[in-house]
């Protein structure tokens, strides 16, 4: 079996639209052991409502997607207080921060996303990668 990875927020946007290149790479990170939390879950919300003007009855088709092919992670006060660690040791803002603590409680091996730094490690045990380097 696989390890668990971490999808960023940025990862699953680009499995609805985007580029065909980015869309077929996300596409392929969507179905195979993949990790979310709530927090990607809503950040996905807010950029189809008011990026795109989705509606939310699509929203909801969307949403249940990603939720029915991914484990989802719920925050807690715990992954609160370790964002706010990692956000001072790494200097990330905290809601990328956020997505750290999500990554590191769910024990994922990999971050995918295109957002932070390609090739660092947190922790000495996640590593983020872009998939669309």
């Amino acid at each position: 079996m696989k390890d668990n990875y971490f999808l960023d927020t940025n990862v699953l946007i680009y499995t609805v639209t985007g580029e065909a290149r980015k869309k077929e790479i996300s596409i392929n990170l969507l179905c195979t052991n993949a990790v979310i939390s709530t927090q990607v879950v809503n950040e996905c919300i807010n950029v189809m409502s008011r990026k795109w003007k989705y509606d939310y009855s699509q929203i909801r088709l969307v949403t249940a997607q990603f939720t029915q092919e991914c484990q989802v992670m719920t925050l807690s006060l715990r992954t609160v207080c370790l964002a706010m660690d990692l956000a001072k040791k790494y200097r990330y803002t905290y809601f990328d921060s956020l997505i750290l603590a999500s990554a590191l409680e769910a024990n994922c091996e990999s971050l995918y996303s295109e957002d932070l730094q390609h090739g660092q490690v947190i922790d000495q045990r996640l590593r983020i990668i872009n998939p669309f380097l």
